[in-house]
């Protein structure tokens, strides 16, 4: 990996914090404006920084509960009742950075480290393909035996790999900023989105959690690493924050600051946020001043909604169950499933494993468990990766959303999906609600048309033991 600053030929540092902690600040409740803000964001247009603060300075608990009412509706509108399932996959713990909240940090000996062998590889994509997996993220330390020749080997490795009817269908990348040739190469393997937290927004906590003298140090070289993927071709973006470092506040209006940016520039802006909160984990000492309770959380993930109406929201296993589950009509539209977050643990576990995982898991649930409580609250797990490979991406993904062409592909899509799960994979009782649930959906679906398609691919899979019918 090169680490030689190259930045794009117009790079400048659009968050002022100066500037969005004194919107914060000044921008007081206002009941009327909260309402103004929801009809233009229920009319899907993405909201400006100033129209987001308005509804983080709601705190009348009957206006807050109007913005949670807002983004279901907005999410049901957009997404329907689709959750899109992946997985994260730990391919390399090596970390040349020294981040205060990481357990992968360079510094803590404790850790065990390691890199997964190609023998490796093939053992956790068999042991997630076992499961109905179709759609994964792969993570990688910062180091540079994790360079950009190495990301994209592994990523057509792992396209490779096929078990039974298993096969990894879509690879998404969370790995760290590169320059615009290293992004090229690793553009060509075949991924999907490319995903990079910022962590903190936030000037000073930055440079606090993130030392000077290491990559991951310089601020602005990492907030302009979207900048340079979307100059090498990368037209699928993933955005985040680790919420638990500085004020949730101060976070959320740099996302969507961050967000309009790509969307003002590159015609789009980024096709994921995550929002995990800040966990425990191995070596890693909290401070809790900025930690997130469970209401700001539901608070953040639902202004989150009503401000990018169009960008997909992933809500990850950090959280428990329950929080999950409560969580999920706010706006969510990915999760993850059978979460293992350390090297080696879809495949094998041992009593090493709180050594060689990032941070702690609060749903340590099967796949099969979080697809029928999915089933059983009507939503519809989705396993789907066609607009990848028919080129529904970047701007002309949203050349389809926006309209709201896009339901007549995802919710055909995730019911043909779910039924080579329920197929393949799933347990009685899943496969007993899972086949409950497509055949309300299939009463629901108005054109004749599109109906006998949809019922036709679910033919081929039950009849004929076809695989991958997307539309």
């Amino acid at each position: 990996m090169t680490y030689k600053k190259d930045f794009s030929s117009v790079c400048n540092d659009f968050i002022n914090d100066a500037k969005l902690t004194d919107t914060i600040a000044n921008t007081k409740e206002d009941i009327k404006h909260v309402r103004d803000v929801i009809a233009k964001s229920m009319d899907k247009q993405p909201l400006s920084v100033k129209e987001t603060a308005v509804l983080l300075a709601a705190d009348d608990p009957d206006v807050v509960e109007e913005i949670f009412n807002a983004a279901r509706d907005l999410k049901k509108s957009v997404y329907g009742n689709r959750i899109v399932i992946f997985a994260p996959l730990y391919i390399g713990n090596h970390c040349i950075n020294d981040c205060a909240y990481c357990a992968f940090r360079k510094t803590l000996r404790s850790t065990v480290r390691k890199t997964l062998s190609d023998t490796e590889i093939k053992a956790e994509i068999e042991a997630l393909e076992d499961t109905g997996h179709k759609r994964l993220i792969l993570v990688f330390g910062e180091h540079p035996q994790y360079d950009a020749k190495f990301i994209a080997k592994t990523v057509r490795d792992v396209y490779s790999i096929k078990k039974g009817h298993g096969e990894i269908r879509r690879v998404n990348i969370n790995a760290a900023p590169v320059n615009r040739d290293d992004f090229k190469i690793i553009k060509e393997s075949g991924i999907g989105t490319y995903q990079i937290f910022q962590e903190t927004y936030h000037h000073e906590t930055y440079a606090k959690m993130h030392p000077k003298n290491t990559c991951k140090g310089d601020y602005l070289y990492r907030l302009d690493g979207l900048n340079r993927a979307f100059e090498a071709g990368c037209d699928d973006v993933g955005i985040g924050t680790l919420f638990g470092l500085y004020d949730w506040k101060f976070e959320v209006l740099a996302m969507i600051k961050h967000s309009l940016f790509l969307q003002d520039r590159f015609g789009v802006g980024p096709h994921t946020i995550s929002f995990p909160r800040l966990q425990p984990a191995h070596g890693v000492e909290i401070d809790d001043k900025y930690l997130v309770n469970d209401f700001d959380f539901k608070r953040l993930v639902a202004i989150l909604r009503l401000s990018v109406p169009y960008t997909g929201m992933i809500l990850t296993a950090r959280e428990s169950p329950e929080i999950r589950k409560e969580i999920m009509s706010f706006g969510v539209s990915q999760i993850d499933a059978g979460t293992r977050v350390e090297l080696g643990g879809y495949s094998n576990s041992d009593k090493n494993q709180k050594r060689k995982e990032q941070f702690c898991l609060g749903d340590m649930r099967s796949m099969d468990e979080i697809i029928l409580e999915l089933l059983q609250d009507k939503y519809i797990p989705s396993f789907c990766t066609a607009c990848y490979r028919v080129g529904r991406t970047g701007e002309r993904f949203m050349e389809f959303a926006i309209p709201g062409f896009i339901e007549k592909f995802c919710t055909p899509n995730a019911l043909v999906t779910l039924e080579e799960y329920l197929v393949d994979y799933a347990s009685k009782q899943t496969k007993e609600a899972g086949n409950k649930l497509i055949e309300s959906e299939l009463s629901k679906i108005p054109d004749p048309k599109m109906k006998k398609e949809i019922i036709d691919r679910l033919n081929r899979i039950t009849k004929k033991d076809e695989r991958d019918l997307y539309f």
